[in-house]
């Protein structure tokens, strides 16, 4: 049995290039830093003295921020190379956190802010496009797990570091955090300096080369199902740990734990659960983490504990982990190489929609109905939404005629 375990993780990581792990490294070196966006909030208040008003203004501009980051991102992907617009994202984004540390006044944080939001959301386009370059159509899924994982093991250390750094002195978290993005940088010069990623991967002979985007088969319906998809998935950050609280009765340091779930999940599951469904269509793979999605939240209502809550944590994991990379692959396999990065950043804005627009609307509802009407509202928009990534097209190596 154990060698059989061994055999299985094995296969699902072999056969990815050495160029995409050392892109992932690169990544994980930029996200083990991610520390001032979690404490910006109590920076601002208690060492700044903003009003609490202030600091959802500025924390606004991280957001319109990223928007802009993720349309830009894509554009300078497709002009300059995903390496070049790593770079200078990563740089950005390092200057920009030294310039917030310095700063005092609300024009200038605001200003740094945005500009931080912006190179940090550039960067994610970048990297898919990045990835996708690197690895064939057939080891894709797999190439964006590799980054996926390796943005949540580095977002895992952030926080708990920054945690301490924010205790002796906030002022080191910028310090920090900035300093990790120009390592991150720099490491491209060492990792990369026989070229590598810049050489592009053969062209995919099911790669869909259509233009504009919004008269593609498939695209429109995937890009619109994420914005809901991406509006549940973002109840998390509002309603979830509200409703955790006030309903569960469970107390901030056990809220914390259930997320550490999801985490965990991730990263010992994640490459295995996307190599054992390469067989299946990417669509209904998408259909089915939407499914799992909705039916994690859907459960809330109907159980109590944390070991409950835990169980409704790893069904949506579940879901996560079948949709994100397979939308990635999706969108990457209808994009050509000249518009790789512009199809990327489309995903991310969708992503972004749903943050945007997902935590109000659910606390709103949760005000207004109760934690269960959310949570039964959202399991059933799930459902309505799952068909969208069956749409029929072109475009998929494992379907050619399934999205």
């Amino acid at each position: 049995m154990l060698k059989r375990i061994i055999r299985r993780y094995r296969e699902a990581y072999a056969g990815l290039p050495r160029d995409a792990w050392a892109l992932s490294l690169i990544l994980f070196i930029d996200m083990s830093g991610t520390m001032v966006v979690f404490f910006l909030a109590l920076y601002l208040t208690r060492r700044l003295g903003f009003s609490v008003f202030q600091s959802g203004q500025v924390l606004s501009g991280y957001g319109f921020g990223m928007l802009a980051g993720a349309l830009l991102g894509g554009q300078a992907t497709d002009r300059i190379g995903p390496r070049t617009t790593q770079q200078l994202c990563m740089f950005g984004a390092g200057l920009a956190l030294f310039a917030l540390g310095l700063s005092r006044g609300f024009a200038l944080v605001f200003l740094c802010v945005l500009l931080y939001g912006l190179f940090a959301s550039a960067l994610f386009p970048a990297v898919a496009a990045g990835m996708a370059q690197i690895c064939s159509p057939e080891v894709r899924s797999r190439g964006f797990v590799l980054n996926r994982l390796a943005s949540n093991l580095g977002a895992t250390i952030g926080p708990v570091v920054g945690g301490f750094l924010a205790a002796h002195d906030f002022r080191l978290l910028f310090w920090v955090d900035g300093t990790t993005c120009l390592l991150a940088g720099l490491a491209f010069f060492i990792l990369f300096r026989g070229g590598g990623a810049a050489a592009a991967a053969p062209p995919s002979e099911t790669a869909v080369r259509r233009s504009p985007w919004w008269k593609d088969p498939v695209l429109p319906a995937v890009l619109s199902g994420t914005v809901f998809i991406s509006l549940i998935f973002n109840q998390l950050w509002g309603t979830f740990p509200i409703y955790m609280r006030n309903v569960y009765s469970l107390r901030e340091n056990l809220i914390g734990p259930l997320f550490a779930v999801n985490t965990v999940m991730i990263v010992l599951f994640q490459m295995v659960l996307t190599h054992g469904v390469e067989r299946f269509p990417l669509g209904r793979v998408a259909a089915a983490g939407a499914g799992f999605l909705g039916l994690g939240f859907g459960l809330l209502p109907f159980g109590r504990g944390w070991a409950y809550g835990a169980l409704t944590v790893a069904v949506w994991t579940i879901g996560e982990m079948l949709f994100i990379p397979t939308v990635t692959t999706i969108v990457s396999l209808r994009a050509s190489d000249e518009n790789q990065g512009r199809y990327q950043s489309l995903l991310s804005v969708a992503f972004g929609l749903g943050f945007v627009i997902g935590p109000s609307l659910g606390t709103r509802v949760y005000e207004r109905f109760g934690g269960t009407a959310v949570w039964l509202g959202v399991a059933g928009l799930a459902a309505a939404i799952a068909p969208l990534f069956l749409v029929r097209g072109r475009g998929q190596p494992r379907d050619k005629d399934q999205a």
